[in-house]
Order: C-alpha cells, then structure tokens, then sequence
C-alpha cells in the first residue's frame, strides 16, 4: 500500500499550542485545509505499525457489562440486567466497570502508537491546561481518524453509552441525537485543579483509562448536589466509567502523583442542544430505548 498521503501528514507543520489556545483563525485554516490529507493519512497507518496491534472491539468491554447489552439488544425487556450494574455513587452519578482491566494494555498501545504517528492531531484545547490528548469525533478538526478506533468509538456511543444513558436518565431521550468526544492527560507540574463546572452536555460519560499498575494520587473528581450543596469526591479505579448528566457541577482537584489517562464521551441533542433540568421524562418502552437515532450528525462541536 502506498503511503504518500501519510508521508505529506507527517511533512505538515502543526500549529502552536499557543495559536490553537488562542483560536487563531490560521488554525483553523490548517485544519480545514488538512482535513481530507489526515483521513487519508490515518488510514494509511495501522497496516505500518511495526508490531501487530490488537483488535479494537467488543471484547474491551468489561464482560458482565457487554453480556448484559447484548442480551438487552437481542430482548430489550432483559435490560434490567444492565442497570444493576450501575452503582449511584453520588446524587445522579452511577459507576461501573466499562473496561476489561486486563485488556486496557490493548487500547493503551493502540493510542501510544497514535501518538507516535507523527500525525498532526488536535488537543482537547477546551479542557482547562490539558497536556495531551485528542479530539475523537468526527465532527472534531483534527479527530484521531484511525479506522478501527473510529470503530470501537462508534460502539461504545451506540451500543453502550446511549441506551444506558436512556435507562439512568429516561429525560435526556430527544437531547442524545448528537455524539461528541476526546481524550485527557493530567500529570503533575502541569496541571492544576479545574474548578466547579457543568457539561454542554446531555449525559458525560468518563472512563478511566489508567491500567491496574499506574497509581496516582489527587485528582479526585467532586459531584455537587445542588439540593443540597454538598460534594462527594470520587476516584476511577482502572477500567471503571462515570456517567451523569452533564448539567451536574464537578470538580477536579490537583494531580500530586503519577498520570491519569481518561476517554470522556458526551451526547447531546440537535446543534448542541441540551434539556432544561426540570424537564418531564419521556416515556419510552424498551425496544425504543434499545435503538439507534436516524439523524444525521450535524457539524456542532462544543470546542
């Protein structure tokens, strides 16, 4: 196979980390005018990687939680099975195992790997002094295009996170048409705490993607409960997601030791619509909630 269009994505000169904090509009030049280039190039990658990468798919997937989704996409009225999985940690924030604590090397090689394709790649520059990381959505300038990421991405919205998302929070139906994503890096010296905040989200869904040997310390997550103005401070364990809806305020505070690695999935409606939070819940039956939306993705994104 041919590689020219990966050899001219690697010649190209990617933008300052300071044009891109400033939204320059050469930035956005760059990433409109490349757009095409860097698909093309991403799909000229995985066949060079030197060794063979493992396959991206459902078998990432913590085993209790993908064979209780499977049963509920074969009979929707087992979907019970999945919401005992989910754990409500705090008020309107559930936990559970998402990963496959010893397949999480598999993904951790896959994004080492595109890290190191020497293709440019947009940094979640909307998250506050976030060090590394990428764009993974489509609808993102500068998204990680690889194939078989795209792939699992694609499962993990459609399959897992928007009927979830439907079961725990019945109000979100209508408002989780659209899909966005990115990924995020914090480490210590270069990164702060990131102070009391909501989602321009429907529901997040946030997965810690640290393997089972990679200790940190800090960087608790704190979910405040408007009703009463409490917090609770909560910790990811390897492989374990969070999913609430994004109109909850959290706070991170300060990484003191090691990194922590996390995927962070949105969803959210039409042109980044999101529901009012008193909204009344739609009532949907089973096989509804167990069902893949016929829009089409627009071209909003939050940042």
């Amino acid at each position: 196979m041919s590689t020219d269009q990966l050899e001219k994505a690697r010649a190209l000169e990617l933008p300052t980390r300071d044009a891109m904090l400033r939204r320059d509009a050469s930035v956005q030049r760059f990433w409109l005018d490349n757009r095409e280039l860097l698909a093309d190039a991403w799909q000229q990658w995985e066949p060079t990687v030197e060794a063979p990468l493992a396959a991206l798919d459902d078998s990432l997937i913590a085993a209790p939680l993908r064979t209780a989704v499977d049963a509920a996409w074969a009979d929707p009225s087992t979907e019970s099975a999945v919401r005992d999985l989910w754990t409500e940690v705090a008020p309107g924030v559930f936990e559970a195992q998402f990963f496959d604590p010893e397949r999480l090397a598999d993904l951790r090689t896959y994004l080492s790997e595109a890290e190191e394709a020497e293709i440019p790649m947009r940094p979640p520059y909307g998250i506050v002094l976030n060090r590394g990381g990428a764009m993974l959505d489509r609808r993102s300038q500068g998204y990680l295009a690889a194939p078989a990421f795209q792939t699992l991405y694609q499962t993990m919205l459609d399959r897992y996170m928007r009927p979830i998302s439907r079961l725990l929070f019945p109000e979100i139906v209508g408002y989780d048409t659209q899909t966005f994503g990115f990924s995020i890096n914090y480490q210590p010296g270069t990164d702060t705490s990131i102070r009391p905040h909501t989602d321009a989200s429907a529901v997040t869904l946030n997965i810690n993607m640290n393997l089972p040997d990679e200790d940190f310390a800090g960087s608790a997550v704190h979910f405040f409960d408007q009703a009463t103005g409490q917090s609770t401070p909560l910790t990811f364990a390897p492989g374990t997601a969070m999913i609430h809806r994004g109109g909850i305020p959290h706070a991170a505070e300060p990484i003191t030791d090691g990194a922590r690695s996390n995927l962070v999935l949105w969803l959210y409606g039409d042109r980044g619509q999101v529901p009012m939070i008193d909204i009344p819940r739609t009532e949907l039956d089973a096989r509804q909630r167990w069902s893949i939306p016929s829009t089409h993705a627009d071209d909003f994104a939050p940042f």
